[in-house]
């Protein structure tokens, strides 16, 4: 939506995944997830191609760029939801050309917000990442998601 602040623009897409796959799981719990990434108050989304992410790339070399990952546990079952939405800041370090253009060919993360991927070789374009949950930048907060399963009383060993 127009305008929509991006804790909520991620927040209501979490929400509407895990709501869409509870009419095919009726008795599930369902997780739904999404991320968007902020550079000077600027949603980037997924490139989609080549050209967008070695933009977006460039754009981001030597700045800080949020990324909000929206969180959905819903329980198909009393359709209880919980959200939540974690930030990380991602500082990017000073990008070459050639790098930009390297790491791309080898990901290819034109599905990524931000067309970054933190679980590979996205890692080496960055200078450090402050957060409350680094594993949100790879797309599912494992730290909330797992105090959201504890209060719906899954436990993990």
């Amino acid at each position: 939506m127009s305008g929509e602040q991006p804790e909520a623009l991620v927040l209501r897409l979490a929400e509407a995944k895990a709501t869409k796959v509870s009419e095919f799981e009726p008795a599930a719990l369902i997780i739904g997830s999404d991320q968007v990434a902020i550079l000077q108050n600027k949603i980037l989304g997924k490139p989609g191609n080549y050209e967008s992410a070695f933009r977006q790339l460039s754009e981001m070399s030597g700045h800080n760029v949020r990324f909000f990952t929206g969180l959905c546990l819903l329980n198909a079952i009393n359709e209880k939801k919980q959200l939540a939405c974690i930030p990380n800041d991602v500082q990017f370090r000073q990008l070459s050309a050639a790098e930009i253009e390297r790491y791309l060919i080898r990901e290819e993360p034109y599905q990524c917000a931000g067309s970054f991927k933190s679980e590979a070789f996205g890692i080496t374009l960055i200078e450090k990442i402050d957060g409350p949950d680094p594993t949100a930048l790879i797309g599912l907060p494992l730290i909330k998601l797992s105090e959201m399963l504890r209060n719906e009383k899954y436990y993990l060993p």
